[in-house]
């Protein structure tokens, strides 16, 4: 213990004697410095006096060409001038986000030490202390990452913002580019949006409702959430009248207003390949970790897979109601579907619904998790069965009274050969053998087949309903094409993908896609499989979808509804060429007895499926497959056979004709000899009797 003692006494000894406390002052004082000095000069070299441009600047959406498709210009960008703006809404805004906006050069003390100790209580960084000065530095020149390195550029930055403009103008700027939910950008698209007025005509309760949800546009939105909205709304009013910029009697009228939602807002897409620009920002967001402010506020430039001749294609398909189900009551049948590329995974084109769009809404193409009916089974149980050893004649059982374990699939013709090669279960979409086939490869065996096609399979998923596309989750088109393209490219899987790369606003490569390549099955499977989905089309149930002078194989899909046997709930196609893959989805978002699907997959989703393809394929390179399909293989081999009895009917002739007269020599020889021998007699009798 005396020794320790001793020790520490050296140490305080040398500490002063070599005045470390100083120079530990001096150290810490140096690193504040460089670090000030740092923020000093990112704020120095900064062009906020361009901010205003800056904020104008569109996302601009490329094709595979590097063509311009499509901007992302929200309407905000046509924004208001503050004069246009009602005082109350500007003070709404001030009274919620930052009370003593007019007082600060730009940053907020009191504000920033709050935060601070309250990010120290939490653990964590959950409080921001931004002023809307701060706000409108971070959306138009800064990542919404929350860092203290990042709250610190922020500070140096609104200074620099409060001294190139006044305060009229960052409010101006703010108010312009805020993002208030329902794709309602700035106050004027979000005054049509909730109340389908100009911002000019609100009322204080509007006004303090539209200011109440610029913390959370997503969980405040009072189209999704009016109760939580009301809540909020409350709150900014009671701190108007809080800091005086209302009276108590406004205050009290306002909070009994009741507040009437009617959306003339306009889409920001709308126009533009909506779903496909919808599936961008997904996909950037999502994948890529951009926010939506950022790609909407910041002049991105993002190269895309998408082929505009497929997408106008596409979407000329799906404005033709004609093609699609309808309901009594007008409900729309809904549907989704994709255009791929299975050499690069790109998707080329995609549509997410029928009816109005709805920005950044519900996207069928990539988001729908409806279960896949008998699609799924060239992917869980032929190609699993084909690496197992069987092939396409191989005999299967189609028996009704099959049972496993109580399960007893059924046949959706409700007939029953005994048995059938594969090629004919697969061309007429039977149950049974498909049941029965998974059965004998094993589910297992089937699961790891659909995880190597890039769909997942949870535990609820393996039993043997899985053959018929009985999945707990389901899929979408995406998935599906995805899956699918493994059989057009030679059993090879490319990551589906939107994206090639993003640029940033500065001109940084900020995303450079380089797609995951996985070997599901070897080519000469994926030529088998090809072979006998080109049955499908030929003479199956797709053959609905042939187009003349274009060989395309695939696969029907339809899952059933309880109340009646001959309706359906979805219904899929998948099919494709050498260097196209498509596949739709059709069905109601909400199934009952009034809206269900009546006919077959090949009667109902086939047409469409087909005048997708029909309108897209004359736009690529007509390749063909480098393998014919079972029906021209047995014909060939019929032909073959044909010739083959011919010719040795030829050869027997001919042995015939050859042995014929051989005899006829040998018989015209014995004629010779036989009159020589007679002959010979005559002369000799002649002799005797002479």
């Amino acid at each position: 213990m005396k020794s320790i003692t001793t020790i520490v006494e050296a140490i305080k000894r040398f500490w002063k004697k070599a005045h470390l406390n100083q120079i530990l002052i001096l150290m810490i004082s140096l690193v504040i410095l460089l670090g000030l000095g740092y923020f000093a000069w990112v704020a120095s070299t900064t062009n906020v006096e361009a901010l205003k441009q800056g904020l104008s600047q569109s996302t601009i959406i490329y094709d595979k060409d590097g063509d311009e498709a499509s901007k992302i210009s929200a309407n905000r960008m046509e924004g208001v001038s503050i004069d246009e703006v009602p005082e109350h809404l500007q003070e709404a805004i001030i009274a919620i986000e930052d009370h003593r906006f007019r007082e600060h050069n730009g940053f907020d003390v009191k504000g920033i030490m709050r935060a601070f100790f309250s990010n120290l209580k939490a653990g964590r960084i959950t409080a921001g202390g931004s002023t809307i000065t701060q706000q409108l530095t971070k959306v138009a020149l800064l990542s919404p990452e929350r860092t203290y390195k990042r709250k610190l550029e922020e500070i140096f930055l609104a200074v620099k913002l409060e001294k190139s403009f006044t305060k009229d103008e960052i409010l101006e700027m703010y108010m312009n580019q805020v993002f208030f939910g329902s794709g309602g950008w700035g106050v004027q698209n979000a005054s049509k949006t909730y109340f389908g007025k100009d911002v000019g005509n609100i009322t204080i309760s509007e006004a303090a409702m539209l200011a109440g949800i610029i913390n959370r546009p997503s969980a405040l939105d009072p189209y999704k959430n009016m109760e939580a909205s009301i809540e909020r709304r409350d709150i900014v009013l009671r701190q108007m009248e809080k800091y005086g910029m209302i009276t108590e009697d406004e205050m009290n009228q306002a909070l009994n207003e009741k507040i009437v939602l009617n959306n003339q807002g306009e889409d920001p897409l709308k126009g533009k390949y909506p779903y496909y620009v919808d599936a961008v920002l997904n996909e950037a967001i999502n994948k890529y970790g951009l926010t939506q402010d950022e790609i909407l506020t910041r002049g991105y430039k993002i190269y895309t897979q998408m082929d505009q001749n497929l997408q106008s294609s596409l979407e000329n398909v799906y404005n033709n109601d004609a093609l699609f189900p309808s309901s009594s009551d007008g409900t729309l049948a809904q549907s989704g579907a994709v255009l791929l590329d299975p050499k690069t995974g790109g998707i080329r084109g995609l549509v997410g619904g029928r009816g109005e769009h709805t920005f950044r809404g519900y996207n069928r193409a990539t988001q729908l998790t409806a279960q896949p009916g008998s699609v799924i089974k060239p992917l869980a149980v032929y190609t699993p069965a084909l690496e197992a050893g069987y092939n396409a004649y191989s005999i299967l059982k189609d028996e009704e009274s099959l049972s496993f374990d109580g399960y007893k699939p059924r046949n959706a013709n409700h007939q029953y050969a005994g048995e059938v090669p594969m090629y004919q279960a697969i061309e007429d979409s039977l149950n049974v053998p498909a049941v029965w086939l998974l059965n004998e490869i094993g589910i297992e065996k089937g699961s790891q087949a659909l995880e190597k096609f890039g769909l997942p399979v949870s535990d609820k998923d393996k039993n043997l309903s899985l053959a018929l596309g009985g999945t707990d989750t389901g899929y979408s088109p995406k998935q599906m094409a995805e899956a699918y393209s493994a059989f057009a490219n030679g059993g090879q899987r490319i990551q589906s993908h939107i994206i090639t790369k993003i640029v940033g606003p500065t001109g940084n490569v900020e995303v450079e896609v380089h797609p995951k390549k996985t070997r599901v099955m070897d080519a000469f499977t994926a030529e088998q499989m090809t072979a006998m989905l080109l049955n499908v089309i030929d003479s199956g149930t797709g053959s609905k979808a042939k187009i003349d002078g274009y060989k395309l194989a695939g696969k029907t899909g339809s899952t059933q509804v309880s109340f009646d046997e001959n309706g359906t709930k979805d219904q899929w196609f998948v099919g494709y060429t050498p260097n196209l893959v498509g596949a739709v989805w059709l069905g109601y978002d909400y199934t009952d007895q009034q809206h269900y699907l009546k006919g077959t997959s090949g009667d109902v989703v086939v047409p469409i499926f087909r005048s997708m393809m029909a309108n897209s394929l004359p736009h690529i390179e007509n390749e063909d497959f480098k393998t014919k399909s079972i029906n021209q293989n047995i014909e060939e081999q019929n032909k073959k056979d044909n010739r083959s009895i011919k010719e040795k009917l030829k050869d027997f002739d001919e042995k015939m004709t050859n042995e014929a007269e051989k005899w006829k020599d040998k018989m015209d020889k014995g004629k010779g000899k036989l009159r020589e021998m007679e002959e010979k007699l005559r002369k000799k009798l002649k002799q005797k009797f002479e």
